[in-house]
């Protein structure tokens, strides 16, 4: 019998996770446990989870406990969506670094508040992965928390239990590319690869024909379709490829448009476009508004959809279990599948999965001016990574110092003053850095 165990059930993806693995076809039967150290979430998290169970008519059952001990063993499957202290932090990590003129738009990923997020989440994951390690040692880990690529490194330094990050902006990005370019879904054609939040679409065509011309074309004669995506339409006028995460995220990964308030003003827009503090002015009021749901949802004053997800998770779990062949694209170590990236870094390609488990398949080279921007990140993702499991303050210090954004507008003695401030107002999250 399956077994699933969510890390950090309170979470807004486990009732579509919950959803998708339920609608698996011919898993008729397993078993659902959640863990989580907020035993309010955790309980409304469990009653969700047994509402979607009995409308589904599965014989599934689910089991949950603050003591994730209690819960790991006999797991196939972990997935991980933990967020730690998130809400004690993310209004520190958004206004100190804005007092050095660091504009951040969600600050999960890189810069100084996906920075401090790693060194706040890291030593929380790692000692979760040490009990998988023992309770659960034939397990798969399936990761949604950010920052994915540095989750997912850290989990492939610390264990040799398969792990592979999830993310829903490949699939996402390549309907969006459908709609810009007005071209029935499944007639686009695409490649796409690079790291989480930084992958390329390096082929787009439709009927063999090539359609970044006619993108570019779209943009040009229409102002309102620039407007609808600023960052990522004009990174591709310019650099020549649409890249797979939001124009406010990718904003925030490069140098070129966060640095200046009028290159805000005229790239970055409202909400996921850019705006200036959406994640953290917002994130708060998102939880309590998820938690509402799923109260309206459980008395049965909301419905409850149980249309399958685009969330690659069930997938895996459906291709592994059933041994039914499925592509995915998942962040997993490199090791030559992208050739001009770090071998020991983490990328994010099409990968199959089967009875066999995840196998990422080869890429070959990107385009090196693509190449480099990843390996900018990387760098950040590595040094941050080692900070960590090296206990080493220093290290992480010399992540903020060549953060893309970061860097394009702070000297180093303001980096430095910007990194001590902010480890002053988080240190009790952190972790043992010295």
């Amino acid at each position: 019998m399956t077994k699933v165990t969510i890390i950090g059930a309170g979470s807004a993806f486990t009732q579509n996770l919950a959803v998708d693995i339920l609608n698996i076809p011919g898993l008729d039967e397993g078993s659902i446990g959640l863990v989580d150290i907020d035993e309010y979430r955790l309980e409304i998290a469990h009653q969700l989870v047994e509402k979607i169970i009995k409308l589904t008519g599965k014989r599934w059952t689910v089991e949950s406990s603050i003591n994730r001990r209690e819960i790991l063993p006999g797991s196939d499957f972990v997935i991980n969506q933990i967020e730690v202290a998130g809400l004690y932090t993310v209004k520190a990590e958004y206004e100190i670094p804005l007092k050095y003129g660091v504009n951040q738009c969600i600050g999960d990923t890189l810069g100084p508040g996906g920075l401090f997020k790693t060194l706040r989440t890291l030593p929380e994951w790692i000692k979760i992965v040490e009990d998988i390690n023992e309770l659960c040692p034939n397990s798969t880990i399936l990761n949604y928390t950010n920052p994915m690529s540095a989750v997912t490194l850290a989990t492939t330094r610390v264990s040799k239990i398969p792990v592979v990050g999830l993310c829903h902006s490949i699939q996402n990005t390549s309907r969006q590319l459908s709609e810009y370019l007005e071209v029935p879904y499944e007639q686009l054609e695409w490649k796409a690869a690079g790291i989480n939040h930084m992958s390329w679409f390096t082929k787009l065509t439709h009927d063999q024909k090539d359609m970044y011309p006619v993108l570019k074309d779209k943009i040009a004669n229409d102002p309102n379709l620039l407007l609808k995506d600023p960052v990522r339409f004009d990174f591709m006028k310019y650099l020549g490829a649409f890249v797979s995460e939001s124009s406010g995220h990718f904003s925030e990964y490069i140098p070129y448009y966060r640095k200046r308030q009028d290159l805000i003003d005229q790239h970055c827009s409202a909400g996921y476009n850019g705006a200036t503090g959406f994640y953290a002015n917002n994130w708060p009021t998102w939880r309590k508004e998820n938690d509402a749901e799923i109260l309206r949802k459980i008395s049965g004053e909301e419905e409850i959809s149980l249309e399958s997800s685009n969330e690659y998770a069930a997938d895996i779990i459906e291709a592994m279990v059933t041994k039914t062949p499925k592509i995915i694209y998942g962040n997993v170590a490199n090791e030559g599948v992208i050739q001009n990236l770090p071998h020991d870094g983490i990328v994010e390609v099409a990968c199959l999965v089967d009875g066999n488990g995840i196998q990422p398949t080869k890429f070959g080279k990107l385009p090196e001016h693509l190449a480099a921007l990843c390996r900018s990140n990387m760098a950040f993702f590595e040094l941050a990574v080692q900070a960590v499991l090296e206990k080493d303050k220093e290290k992480a210090f010399y992540a903020l110092a060549i953060d893309p954004l970061t860097s394009a507008v702070c000297s180093l003695e303001e980096i430095r003053s910007m990194f001590n401030e902010l480890f002053e107002a988080e240190r009790e999250y952190i972790g043992d850095l010295k």
